[in-house]
């Protein structure tokens, strides 16, 4: 392939990382450019499911993360208000049944398995604290503008992937209709991560738990090798502060703990103390954009949260963009089964290809995503209905419900 005609990937997150990675591990170069000055440590936890760390284990991704990943137990689902077991799914099967572990981590430290893998790579090179800010696309490639360190440079690439979040730039240019802007759920998340130290032992357990409750849910598990306890209370308060909620940096988007105490006070003591615990909450307003399957225009094509914002409620927002990445890489291969990729050459087709693969698989998993948020948020009759469910189902059952989605 020529070095100077790179496919670039817009946004240096989980999805744009590891598709860099997918691709050269297939043998085509990558240019990653990534807007924020550097890889800091933010964020909080996120589940690695089956079908994602499959793939980073393919990568070489998952060394990176030795004593810092945790593979949890089970899943403990409990009632919000009596704190009652509802079902305890075990996992000691997750990696016979599904091929691969799961896994739970901080997201800082996926991605610095992702980044210092990629330094590895000799076809990747990224770019930090630069932001694209326009590209046009002919029958040579595709030339983008971005701002770095505030100046304006060019590159050029065969194909660019948007893999910029829910208001990505390339989306906007692919489908400018006003019906298909970001709108607030009126669901918002707060997240905060306490030092596992500062709680009771029961705390501290490699188990993921999941407390249900009316319009409102929990969820708790260890991460960076148990040193950390991540929490996320989601709730459907229709929060407003000054009248639109803000997504654009929601990890530093400080939140009021008064809040989230006020709004779990009828809620289980176990619960309510480990509310209590957190100090820094951090508030994410969940936005959502409606499914499409036109991922792809010539040499233009999206990735993750730009194809396909996922609600939090499947734990599938990286990990479907993980599967992206991968689809990606698979179908430039085949497109290019020698990885020579020419300035001259139109990866169209490649690219139309993948979003064909794609499309149906993760617009289903986004519209499941919201179905859940109804369920683990029910009241009345039908929660007591749910939790009988819950509660006679036996394990097996409870896991074969997920094998659609962890044995892909």
């Amino acid at each position: 392939m020529n070095p100077e005609c790179p496919i670039v990937i817009a946004g240096g997150g989980v999805g744009g990382l590891t598709a860099a990675l997918a691709l050269a591990q297939q043998g085509f170069s990558a240019l990653v450019l990534e807007r924020a000055p550097a890889f800091r440590e933010v964020g909080a936890g996120l589940q690695l499911a089956p079908n994602a760390s499959r793939i980073l284990r393919d990568l070489g991704v998952l060394p990176g993360l030795e004593g810092l990943a945790v593979a949890p137990d089970a899943i403990r689902i409990r009632r919000g208000d009596s704190g009652a077991d509802l079902a305890r799914i075990s996992l000691a099967s997750a990696q016979k049944r599904w091929g691969a572990p799961y896994l739970a981590v901080h997201r800082a430290d996926l991605l610095s398995a992702l980044v210092e893998r990629a330094s590895r790579e000799k076809r990747i090179e990224i770019r930090t604290d630069a932001a694209l800010t326009g590209f046009i696309e002919d029958e040579q490639g595709v030339f983008v503008t971005y701002r770095e360190s505030g100046a304006t440079r060019r590159a050029k690439g065969s194909a660019l992937i948007g893999a910029d979040g829910l208001r990505s730039i390339v989306r906007k240019r692919l489908h400018s209709a006003p019906s298909d802007q970001p709108a607030f759920t009126g669901h918002t998340a707060w997240r905060t991560l306490i030092a596992a130290e500062r709680l009771p032992e029961p705390m501290r357990r490699a188990v993921s738990n999941l407390w249900l409750g009316q319009r409102a849910h929990l969820v708790h598990y260890p991460v960076h090798g148990g040193a950390l306890i991540n929490v996320v209370a989601l709730v459907e308060d229709l929060w407003r502060d000054d009248g639109q909620p803000d997504d654009s940096a929601f990890w530093d988007n400080e939140g009021d703990k008064k809040f989230v105490v006020n709004r779990f006070k009828s809620w289980n003591a176990e619960a309510r103390g480990l509310i209590d615990a957190g100090e820094n909450w951090l508030r994410w307003p969940l936005f959502d954009r409606p499914p499409i399957t036109q991922w792809s225009r010539g040499r233009i094509a999206l990735l993750g949260d730009a194809a396909h914002p996922m609600l939090p409620y499947l734990a599938q927002g990286a990990a479907q963009a993980i599967e992206d990445a991968a689809a990606l890489a698979q179908a430039f291969a085949a497109q290019f089964p020698k990885g020579d990729l020419t300035p001259s050459g139109d990866p169209a087709e490649a690219l139309l290809a993948y979003a064909q693969a794609r499309a149906e698989r993760a617009g289903k998993i986004q519209l499941a995503s919201r179905k859940q948020a109804e369920i683990y948020h029910m009241a009345g009759a039908k929660a007591l209905a749910r939790d009988m469910v819950l509660r006679l189902m036996p394990n097996d059952m409870l896991l074969a419900r997920q094998d659609w989605i962890y044995s892909a």
